[in-house]
């Protein structure tokens, strides 16, 4: 039996141009075969006059632009791009130890903003979107954001965590919106987002 996600499609591909795995195992939930495009090297920097909630709509739409020289009609090009956002200030993917654990000590005992932006490509245009959530974490100890970082190594996930793992198990007290969200992929806005492309 088709999909319903295939009846969508049309007959298209849907490919998707990230190295996250957790963002292709979500794709691939969908119900349909998700094509992987490599990761082109893009400027994620972006300007001052954005705000940060707006930031990985951005970036996302710089990523989808560095495919625009492949793109043939049968294919659609998922980009995205997550990031956290507490106390007004962005939070990317840690570049070492320490600054991981900052951003979790930044993060215990408070709520922050998860914004994940999307892109999707045809050959014909680009359309973007947002999803917000909200996550509302518990106070985290020394010794658990030391165990987490040591053994678990989130240098790769925006903010520092990744709320599948035993960080959100024991730290997460609420979310206030997509859940999937959080892990990188917006899947049910996506798969709004495809039905009006």
């Amino acid at each position: 039996m088709t999909s319903p996600i295939e009846q969508i499609l049309k007959g298209r591909h849907l490919y998707l141009a990230s190295a996250s795995p957790r963002r292709r195992q979500l794709m691939s939930n969908l119900g349909c075969e998700v094509k992987l495009i490599e990761p082109r090297d893009v400027d994620e920097s972006f300007p001052s006059d954005i705000s940060v909630e707006e930031a990985p709509v951005y970036i996302s739409r710089k990523k989808a632009e560095a495919y625009c020289d492949v793109i043939t009609p049968d294919m659609i090009v998922v980009t995205a791009d997550t990031v956290v956002i507490a106390e007004n200030k962005l939070l990317g993917k840690p570049r070492s130890t320490d600054e991981a654990i900052k951003m979790l000590e930044t993060l215990s005992g408070k709520r922050h903003k998860v914004i994940t932006g999307v892109t999707l490509t045809t050959s014909e245009r680009l359309q973007s979107f947002k999803t917000v959530t909200e996550v509302d974490f518990d106070t985290l100890t020394a010794n658990e954001i030391e165990y987490y970082i040591n053994e678990f190594k989130p240098l790769d996930k925006a903010g520092a965590y990744g709320i599948q793992e035993w960080i959100g198990y024991i730290g997460i007290k609420g979310i206030i919106g997509d859940y999937y969200n959080v892990m990188g992929l917006p899947v049910h806005d996506l798969y709004k987002h495809l039905l009006s492309l």
